[in-house]
């Protein structure tokens, strides 16, 4: 299904002959012959109507995982392709980088008069748009959505379905040169569940010089375009969907909320085990509690004692540690560790954060009231508040409204529309006395993310985060965490993985936040004695 390779450059006869004097000429283009030939029209029909294979050498049908088609040899003329190629080349392209992808796009193509692209322009929305509404049985409109891409090394776009109100047909011409599915870049299709959340990749699409790849957008039509991973290759694509009649949508399927639980009772001789000492001291205290107030987020390094964050770490390499692939994959895609195969000493880590001696050192730490023995508004005013084995410095709440200080409540999982049963019982839980967490150990590595998504809900709470593993990790890997304010792609806070260090920052309502996409660079670093690439992190979401 990926079609013939580029061949050489052929002058296109309709672009006039050599050697007559050069003037505004009619470019000209037509779309495989062979596929308007009506007895084949119908076999596609009938192939796509039915919902069953057809492979013919002009045209590929499939309706597994959902139905979508390949055309090898698009355009008829390879000279209206190579000035099509070089009037693309010369558009701006804008940087387009977020939770969900990384590229470079042009604007919008619907007014650009360019010869070669004004010609493609009718040939996608009169020509094939006739052909592709008797192929689908959907009546598509004449709007124009089209726009080129290029994909570049580490370049991604992950995965979505391309559900927006009146898409129906999407499709992507390819002009890119000789392909391998080794260097990426492929289109990869996602089974389903009976929930109609994509499972994983059941098929790939190579692209190829001249291919136009098209599917039915629907609630299952999940793909993404994998990452490129070879340097040097260029994926330049013109894509865009044909529009029609809205089609019902399956109710929106909502997924469990991760359980909340209070602190565990150990008491301060846990802080003194793990902890480095310098926090512990009730100066240091007043101080990140002042600094925390100011920004809504610390970075605090060095975090636990040498001795114990060595054992951490290489407990960590264990081979019998079993991790669990967390999805769906548009929603998330990492390992999390099962908390019963971890070896003792982690464990004791995981319970330390889930500590009641935890709970009061993090009061101190940013005064929100994680424990009854942290001060109130009411009482700063009057000094009081108790932290472990001494005096602490509480004061008042984190300021609000800051951008810099914003987070997200679910540790990438808890995702709940705000109208949900299951969210308001957690909200009328957390506005009771009694403080509560959720965590988890995670792996880190190539391909893993989290994405931003409408089910995700907000709530104001405290996020942690405690990285291992990560030595000479760069920022171009991804793998950091970025904050952002909802409906904005503007960071407002980006969190980047540091051995040793405890990241605490505060967010609220309006805020959510993601873990970029590690990618094919990271794999560059610098090789480690450890069993697995990639970093860890422990993440909690601690709520007042």
């Amino acid at each position: 299904m990926s079609g013939a390779q580029r061949g050489p450059r052929a002058r296109d006869p309709a672009q006039g002959e050599p050697g007559k004097k050069r003037g505004k000429r009619e470019v000209r283009g037509e779309f495989s012959a062979a596929i308007r030939e009506p007895a084949l029209r119908e076999k596609a029909g009938a192939a796509w109507g039915c919902r069953e294979p057809l492979n013919h050498e002009a045209i590929a049908v499939d309706p597994v995982p959902f139905c979508h088609g390949v055309i090898p040899n698009f355009i008829q003329c390879p000279g209206f392709l190579d000035g099509l190629q070089r009037e693309l080349l010369s558009l701006d392209f804008h940087q387009k980088c977020n939770d969900l992808y990384k590229f470079k796009q042009s604007d919008d193509l619907k007014k650009r008069k360019e010869p070669h692209i004004s010609t493609l322009r009718k040939v996608l929305f009169e020509e094939f748009r006739e052909w592709l509404s008797a192929v689908t049985q959907v009546e598509l409109e004449p709007t124009i959505d089209l726009s080129c891409a290029k994909y570049e090394y580490t370049d991604v776009l992950l995965c979505h379905d391309d559900e927006l109100e009146g898409r129906r047909i999407a499709f992507i011409l390819y002009l890119v040169p000789l392909w391998e599915k080794s260097d990426g870049g492929t289109l990869d299709l996602y089974s389903t569940d009976g929930h109609f959340q994509p499972q994983q990749v059941v098929k790939s699409l190579v692209p190829s010089w001249n291919s136009l790849a098209f599917f039915e957008v629907s609630p299952v039509s999940f793909h993404q375009v994998s990452e490129v991973l070879t340097k040097g290759k260029c994926r330049l694509s013109v894509s865009g969907w044909f529009h029609g009649p809205s089609v019902a949508r399956p109710p929106r399927y909502i997924e469990s909320l991760l359980p909340r639980s209070p602190h565990l009772p150990y008491d301060h001789e846990i802080l003194y085990e793990w902890i480095n000492p310098v926090y512990l001291d009730m100066d240091s205290q007043a101080q990140i509690q002042e600094e925390f107030e100011e920004r809504s987020e610390l970075l605090l390094k060095n975090f636990l004692k040498g001795e114990k964050f060595q054992l951490v770490c290489e407990a960590l390499q264990k081979e019998d540690i079993k991790w669990i692939r967390r999805g769906p994959p548009n929603k998330r895609c990492y390992e999390k560790a099962e908390e019963g195969s971890l070896p003792d000493i982690l464990r004791k880590c995981l319970e330390f954060f889930h500590s009641e001696a935890l709970f009061l050192l993090l009061s101190n730490f940013t005064g929100l009231k994680l424990h009854f023995l942290a001060s109130s508004d009411d009482e700063d005013e009057e000094g009081e508040g108790r932290a472990a084995d001494c005096t602490g410095h509480s004061s008042s709440k984190p300021k609000q409204g800051e951008s810099s200080q914003k987070a997200n409540d679910d540790v990438d999982q808890a995702d709940q529309p705000e109208n949900d049963p299951q969210t308001k019982e957690s909200d009328t839980r957390n506005s009771s006395s009694v403080p509560m967490c959720m965590g988890e150990l995670r792996h880190w590595t190539n391909g893993h993310y989290t994405l931003v998504h409408d089910t995700q809900t907000t709530e104001f709470a405290l996020d942690l985060l405690f990285f291992c593993g990560c030595e000479d990790w760069n920022a171009e890997y991804g793998g950091f965490t970025s904050y952002i304010a909802k409906g904005e792609d503007e960071e407002l806070l980006t969190v980047n993985p540091e051995n040793n260090c405890l990241a605490l920052v505060y967010r609220d309502k309006e805020t959510l936040k993601f873990v970029k996409y590690v990618n094919h660079r990271s794999l560059e670093r610098p090789k480690k004695q450890q069993s697995r690439a990639g970093f860890w992190d422990f993440s909690f979401v601690y709520y007042e």
